[in-house]
């Protein structure tokens, strides 16, 4: 797996600079049938992902956010998988608050075992491979190992989607007690808590699986851990359909994250 790390990188770093064409055009916004932007980006990324997955590993399978879903009678016998989000954050894109990543995971037996998040417009990339560990690059390529941190900041660090907040998030938060609460897009969040930004990512509200699967691994690599409600590590291709169960991103494990949901959870 470690032969793959350097051409996935070059290849989330490919579609990004296709990402930042638009990015800086006059582009135009169209909705998904779920009411979701989509932008040219989104689909130029897409085009260069797929098509340099499908050179790197022929043999394998490869599910984009904006290509087709195969039905789940046939990618249930999927052990390894290419998973992609082209463009995670079009809502931050749109916005142009450069809040937005490439996203491109390998899944092996419903475990992210290798994720890639690109960052265009920072320049970082974010990787987590088993048997590698977790790094930070920059633009030059120079890389930095990253981590988790060890215990929890005094008040608590939080991140969350600045799309999506709730009643849910809003009780576990008063239960919490005192904390900075840092809204962000797309899974940067994530890649926050990898190098020890932040304690802690509740994700009440919804998610697709190939929104959060790269970051996972770069997450779990970097000693964190993505589990659900149950805690439980969150596993991939399972169901008929793409939506993740509610989860949590752990950095630090001095507190018990969980124990402060509401008891509806």
């Amino acid at each position: 797996m470690k032969s793959l790390i350097d051409p996935v990188v070059a290849l989330a770093i490919e579609a990004g600079q296709a990402i930042l064409e638009v990015y800086s055009s006059d582009f135009d916004v169209q909705s998904k049938d779920d009411r979701s932007p989509l932008t040219q980006a989104d689909l130029a990324a897409h085009r260069c992902i797929v098509a340099g997955l499908k050179a790197l590993t022929p043999e394998m399978p490869i599910i984009s956010e904006e290509s087709g879903l195969p039905d789940f009678n046939e990618r249930s016998l999927w052990d390894r998988y290419w998973l992609v989000d082209p463009l995670d954050g079009t809502k931050e894109f749109v916005n142009r608050n450069g809040e937005f990543t490439v996203n491109i995971a390998l899944i092996d037996h419903h475990a992210p075992v290798l994720g890639v998040v690109h960052v265009p417009v920072q320049k970082k990339t974010y990787i987590g491979c088993e048997g590698y560990g977790a790094e930070r690059r920059d633009a030059e390529g120079t890389a930095k190992k990253i981590a988790v941190s060890a215990t929890s900041s005094g008040p608590v660090r939080v991140v969350g989607s600045r799309s999506h907040r709730g009643a849910s998030l809003d009780a576990w938060l008063e239960k919490l007690g005192a904390c900075d609460m840092v809204p962000m897009g797309s899974s940067l969040k994530f890649c926050v808590i990898a190098e020890g930004g932040a304690d802690v990512y509740p994700r009440l509200g919804p998610t697709s699986e190939w929104d959060t699967a790269a970051a996972q691994a770069v997450v779990e690599q970097a000693g964190g851990r993505v589990v659900t409600l149950d805690g439980k590590p969150m596993k991939y291709n399972t169901k008929s359909d793409m939506l993740n169960p509610h989860f949590f991103v752990i950095g630090a494990r001095d507190r018990d994250w969980l124990a402060l949901l509401p008891d509806t959870e």
